[in-house]
């Protein structure tokens, strides 16, 4: 039975019914269950999140499957509406998604707002894994704990070590310094590593910079607070970040990666 209410957005949970029965009528029998990860499953979703789901299928779609789920998600995000055009996600192989040796494989994948799946590793990594086994939400199927073994936390430590060594170079390679909401990227991405570092857990973004404030060097706090304050002013590729506010998170993620 298909979870009538998995989050407080009516119109968030008309989107996923019709994401999962889009799913499950391209799958057919190959379709397991489909779940929310990310910032709802970690409790902190809002009208600033993507909605980050899973679908687990038996195995890798097919040429008619895949066909099949390609025109659902070209059709989605150009229906009227908010939260269609800002889903993000994966068609899971259950095979790969049982245990660690699958981290890394290329699952169909649907980027934020695109119309377009490709073939990506994004959403098999540690962190989504972890987040999907102990918070995620089910929209329908079996438990996600059933699907999956846990994901070791030194797993996880290990790779928000080696994501802390190039954060500031990955994260500017794709999002331009001169957009404010790049600069809180960063912040936050730092952040989040340096939280699953010392605890091997996975925290929300707002949770990672509170953190952060509580457990870092007091010189944080006014970048950290900066960064939680203008979430809520969302994406705007025209708003410039704060004066020297790139500089700080430059330095913050610079810190970060030596401590970690």
């Amino acid at each position: 039975m298909l979870n009538p209410h998995p989050t407080r957005y009516a119109e968030l949970n008309g989107v996923l019914h019709d994401l999962v029965r889009g799913a499950q009528a391209a799958l057919g029998d190959a379709f397991v269950g489909a779940y929310l990860q990310g910032s709802f499953a970690l409790g902190a979703g809002d009208l600033h999140s993507d909605c980050d789901f899973v679908v687990v299928v038996r195995e890798r779609p097919d040429a008619e499957q895949e066909a099949a789920l390609r025109a659902l998600h070209h059709d989605l995000p150009r229906r009227d509406g908010h939260w269609n055009r800002h889903l993000e996600g994966s068609y899971a192989v259950a095979a790969d998604l049982r245990t660690t040796a699958g981290l890394g494989r290329e699952w169909l994948f649907v980027d934020h707002g695109s119309d377009t799946p490709e073939w990506s590793e994004h959403c098999n990594q540690p962190w989504t894994r972890w987040i999907l086994r102990e918070h995620g939400i089910t929209l329908v199927g079996p438990c996600p704990a059933e699907l999956m073994d846990p994901v070791p936390a030194e797993v996880l430590r290990e790779h928000a070590r080696a994501s802390l060594a190039t954060i500031t170079d990955d994260v500017l390679a794709w999002c331009p310094p001169r957009i404010a909401w790049c600069q809180r990227y960063l912040v936050v991405q730092a952040a989040r590593s340096l939280y699953t570092v010392r605890t091997g857990e996975v925290a929300s973004k707002r949770d990672a910079l509170r953190w952060s404030m509580v457990h870092g060097e007091p010189r944080w706090r006014p970048l950290l607070q900066q960064v939680l304050a203008d979430r809520d002013c969302g994406f705007d590729p025209h708003a410039e970040p704060r004066p020297g506010s790139m500089e700080a998170a430059r330095a913050f993620a610079a810190h970060v990666a030596s401590v970690a």
